[in-house]
């Protein structure tokens, strides 16, 4: 499209009219937040992953994580390489890495999804594979060998060619009864069985088909009829056996060639059947010291133990991996467990491991000295369970370089994690000790006990589910934090280690302190070892602990009950050093008791009565406690409660000093304070959010609108917005100086728990039942968002981050999105910028430097005068043509300029005349229409110089109608009574005063004019000096303490 050009500064354009512009529902999107990626994902979904060797050097394991695939590099320590887009429309279903490419079905028809198979190549879709159209099963295992690409659906199985990916032949298996034809094994190939393929079967068959001629060859029968239905087959490296598992138990390695069995062993059970094997291939392992090949692993979906099989002399169990991952909990089925699938690298002495509990594993073997079961290698993975707290790290020493780089998560799987927005390898979890060591100490690992059914789980060893995080890195140490093995959450009433208060003075102490779900007590971790602390803060009544917090100093932690006890600890030592309120010894409350009595008549104690009306240890909460705050400096503790009170209190003596009371009418379920703004918020019973301001503890802000509970709230970095998830699934988004509702995002699901980062870049938000946690942009960093309010009916549901960054915007991108320009997001704008009241005095939009410069022309002229003469050129070098040729071209030149200037002066005096008569002509029209708004336009439009050469240029006339100084005091005069342009008048006046005082002072006319002119200027001046003291005086009452 064409641009026509313009010189200088273009003038924005101005919407002449309040109507709104639809807006297209196919670009819903946030006006403050952009969906970037979700991170803490791995491998959370049922479907295996697959590996594909590169070269002798790597190999490189993909996972579903949903719609997409990650990728990761084994020999760089499972670090994260690709992730697939675009995303599939539906949850992926199977996966089959072959070469450079990755297959990927998708789409279950029968919960009315359509379905696909699309090929991925370094992250990046490269093909499609073309479904038959009567297809209506989904796709549970992609297999390709040789010439062909092979899908398994529930009764039958699509052939595709892998040269050409047209689809070739469709192979249907046979029931004699109902459901005996479903493919519950899946199917497998077999090394120099060309063409072949192996379907098990619900009735335990194990059919062989040529997928080249569509034919069925053979059929492999169970070797009992109770053995059930086939549930996993893997060849073996021996040449014509495969391993097959049945539903039953038994698993059983068959010769293929002969149909005969030729290894028989239990594997599994009827609860938990066998559902993945793999063959160790580098051809050591077995026997008594590891020199023999012959070694299979089996794992199932019902059990995070790998159990390890000696195949010689009729097999073994050689050893069992205990909780490889995590088991099922009896929970539910929200937190997840079980082994997913196992894989031993081709000719490694690696084994792969991927658990349901959102975890890949690599273990390795052994080899001097040799052991049967491997130890961990690598490890990726996530929160097992739904993320319920969430808390980004604050600013430490390094600035906000920390600030906004970790993430604190807290899980229903009992874990703690610390999430790099940066970079996915340095995410860690939180160590809580060695739990296997500690399982095996109890005895929780032995086989005869978990026969027997356990009464404590691997689980119970952990802390349990974290429900509050708090965190102040002043006092953290890093790595060198409290050197030397450490006794882990140690009971402060009952320490097994004494305290060198010097040790932990010098290195630092706990940064990190979690309350948890059904339990009383608090726990600390440290950051910089990202490992648990010393201590476990029990409260004061012994009730579950309900929230915590830290003061900004890192030092000290306050714990809130459920019965409403309030106390606080030191963290470098773990003993109790207060409680609110303070408990007092008897021969403490008698001393208070008899001082009360002696100075109940002093006019000191009658003051503190009216000042604070509590008496020393009074005030405690009658319900739950749900948020507590340590102010910025250390000298109060703002507790809340369901009871609908909110106590400050002294951090020293554990006085309560004042209470705000809003029972019976709401109940107050949490709090969240902002230390530059000196402001707290709080969520309420009845869907609302009150900000208290603490310096005159009075309510300025009440937020309603969320339509369910309120699950969590926050003040943005900077303290302009709460942002706040309610259960009707909306973030709101208030902005706190106007009051207005900002912005909401609808998602489909609840967010549970939110966190701003320290630099404002970053919003977190986890969703309920999710495993993930989704990371929003703030475009406020980057582009201007008005704060006009939207209504409840403009909220329209938007899709939110994926894992793999699709349809998201990152910080570069955000900042140059010109998709949606300011015009267009300012949908109703000001008619006109016209004056809004009569009684208002308005300024002009004339930038400032304009009039400035009218008033020190004069001294800006002095300014730049030249300070000498200019001097004559030096003599000429000898290689320049002579004085004479220069003097005669100079002559010529000079005539020339000489005429071209005079033909030029007179058009600039042509052009000086007629600006001369616009100006003349403008006042005049002015004075005889009594009305100067033309004048005073062209009059701003004027540069500093113009205006000033014009204001020179007024002469005194022959009568009042060509007195040009008596029409411009007018004008003024009419600008002043308008209360319109006050300083350019000012600044008018002051100028035409200088210039004009000596012809003013001879005229009476002028001088009565002037004389009116400054009556006005004095009621205006008076008025506005009464208006500014008022405005000023009402400002120092609200903000007094005393009000």
């Amino acid at each position: 499209m064409p641009h026509s050009e313009h010189e200088g500064r273009l003038v924005k354009r101005q919407k002449l009219n309040a109507v709104a512009k639809p807006q297209s529902s196919s670009s819903q999107q946030s006006r403050i937040f952009a969906p970037y990626r979700t991170i803490g994902l791995v491998s959370p979904t049922n479907v295996p992953f697959t590996s594909v060797p590169l070269g002798n050097t790597t190999f490189q394991v993909t996972t579903s994580i949903g719609r997409s695939l990650h990728t990761y590099d084994l020999k760089r320590g499972l670090n994260l390489v690709f992730m697939t887009r675009p995303q599939t429309p539906y949850a992926i279903t199977a996966t089959c890495a072959w070469k450079q490419k990755v297959f990927a079905a998708w789409g279950d028809p029968r919960e009315g999804s359509k379905q696909g198979i699309w090929i991925f190549q370094r992250g990046k879709k490269v093909g499609e594979l073309q479904l038959p159209p009567d297809l209506h099963q989904p796709i549970r295992q992609i297999l390709v060998f040789g010439s062909w690409v092979v899908a398994c659906g529930l009764t039958r199985i699509e052939v595709w060619k892998s040269a050409t990916l047209e689809h070739y032949t469709t192979l249907f298996t046979m029931a004699s009864r109902k459901g005996d034809n479903e493919l519950t094994g899946g199917i497998c190939t077999m090394p120099t069985y060309l063409n072949k393929i192996f379907a098990g079967r619900r009735n335990g068959w194990v059919e062989i088909w040529n997928v080249s001629t569509g034919k069925l060859i053979y059929t492999l029968l169970p070797p009992s009829s109770n053995c059930g239905a086939v549930t996993c087959m893997q060849p073996s490296p021996a040449l014509s056996l495969m391993a097959i598992a049945y539903a039953e138990g038994p698993l059983v390695i068959h010769n293929v060639l002969t149909d005969k069995k030729v290894l028989e062993v239990n594997a599994g059970t009827e609860d938990a059947p066998v559902t993945s094997i793999s063959f160790r291939t580098d051809g050591i392992g077995a026997g008594q010291d590891g020199r023999e090949n012959g070694v299979m692993a089996t794992a199932t979906e019902l059990s995070g133990d790998v159990t390890f099989w000696d195949l010689n002399k009729g097999g073994r169990i050689m050893g069992v991996l205990r909780s490889a991952h995590n088991p099922p909990t009896q929970e539910g089925a929200s937190i997840r467990g079980g082994v997913s699938k196992i894989e031993f690298l081709a000719g490694q002495p690696v084994i792969v491991t991927s658990g349901r509990d959102n975890s890949l594993k690599t273990w390795i073997f052994d080899e001097t000295p040799f052991s049967p079961i491997p130890r961990i290698l690598h490890t990726r993975s996530g929160h097992a369970a739904p993320v319920t707290c969430l808390k980004f790290l604050p600013s430490d020493f390094d600035g906000a370089e920390a600030g906004n780089k970790w993430l604190l998560s807290g899980g229903r799987d009992r874990s703690l994690w610390g999430w790099s927005l940066r970079r996915d390898g340095q995410s860690t979890e939180l160590s809580q000790g060695n739990i296997r060591k500690k399982a095996k100490k109890y005895g929780i690992l032995d086989s005869s006990t978990l026969s027997r059914g356990p009464t404590t789980t691997l689980d119970d060893l952990k802390a349990p589910e974290i429900t509050c995080i708090a965190c102040s890195l002043n006092r953290d140490g890093g790595m060198g934090a409290m050197p030397g093995k450490q006794v882990l959450w140690q009971k402060s009433q009952n320490q097994k280690k004494p305290i060198n208060a010097e040790v932990s003075g010098m290195t630092g102490w706990e940064s990190v302190v979690t309350a948890h779900k059904d339990d009383s007590f608090a726990r600390t971790w440290f950051w910089g070892r990202k490992r648990a602390g010393r201590w476990a803060f029990q409260t004061g009544d012994g009730a579950n602990v309900s929230t915590v917090t830290m003061s900004p100093c890192g030092t000290f932690t306050v714990v809130g009950s459920v019965g409403g006890s309030v106390d606080m600890f030191n963290l470098q030592s773990g003993l109790h050093r207060q409680r609110f309120p303070s408990k007092l010894t008897p021969a403490q409350a008698r001393q208070v008791k008899m001082q009360q009595l002696r100075q109940a008549d002093t006019v000191v104690q009658l003051q503190a009565r009216s000042a604070t009306g509590f008496l020393p240890g009074t005030g405690k909460h009658t319900k739950a406690v749900t948020g507590i705050v340590v102010d910025s400096m250390n000298k109060y503790v703002i507790s809340c409660s369901l009871d609908g009170k909110v106590k400050f209190w002294e951090l020293l003596t554990g006085n309560l000093l004042e209470e705000i009371n809003w029972a019976p009418m709401t109940g107050i379920t949490g709090c969240c304070y902002h230390p530059a703004n000196d402001l707290i918020a709080f969520s309420c019973d009845d869907n609302s959010i009150r900000v208290v301001d603490i310096e005159t503890n009075q309510t300025i802000r009440e937020f309603w609108g969320c339509q369910g509970k309120i699950n969590d709230f926050i003040f943005s970095n900077d303290g302009r917005w709460i942002v706040a998830a309610s259960q009707d699934a909306i973030i709101r988004v208030w902005d706190l100086p106007t009051g207005h509702l900002i912005d909401a995002i609808r998602l489909e699901k609840p967010c549970t728990a939110l966190a701003f980062s320290a630099t404002g870049e970053y919003l977190a938000a986890a969703t309920e039942g999710e495993l993930g946690v989704s990371i929003w942009n703030n475009k406020t960093l980057f582009t201007h968002v008005p704060t006009r309010q939207i209504s409840e009916e403009s909220i329209k549901q938007i899709s939110g981050p994926t894992a793999s960054g699709e349809g998201g915007q990152g910080p570069l991108e955000a900042a140059f999105d010109e998709a949606t320009s300011q015009e267009a997001e300012d949908d109703v704008a000001p008619p006109n910028l016209d004056q809004l009241s009569a009684d208002m005095m308005t300024l002009s939009l004339v930038p400032r430097s304009r009039w400035q410069t009218l008033l020190h022309l004069d001294l800006i002229k002095q300014r730049n005068k030249p300070k000498e003469a200019p001097k004559a050129p030096e003599k000429a070098p000898f290689f320049l043509p002579s004085a004479a040729n220069t003097e005669s071209s100079n002559s010529e030149a000079t005539g020339l300029k000489t005429g071209q200037d005079q033909s030029q002066s007179r058009i600039t005096r042509f052009d000086h005349n007629r600006a001369e008569q616009a100006f003349a002509s403008k006042l005049q029209t002015g004075a005889s229409a009594g009305n100067f708004d033309d004048f005073i336009e062209y009059l701003k439009s004027l540069s500093p110089a113009t205006a000033d050469l014009e204001l020179r240029s007024l002469v005194i006339g022959d009568n009042d109608e060509s007195n040009e100084l008596l029409q411009f005091i007018r004008a003024m005069t009419s600008r002043l009574v308008a209360r319109r342009d006050y300083e350019l008048t000012q600044a008018w006046m002051a100028v035409f005063l200088r210039l004009h005082f000596d012809l003013i002072l001879e005229s009476d006319t002028l001088t009565n004019a002037l004389a009116e002119w400054k009556k006005h200027q004095a009621q205006e001046c008076d008025r506005l000096d009464n208006l500014v003291s008022y405005c000023g005086g009402v400002v120092n009452f609200l903000r007094s303490p005393r009000t």
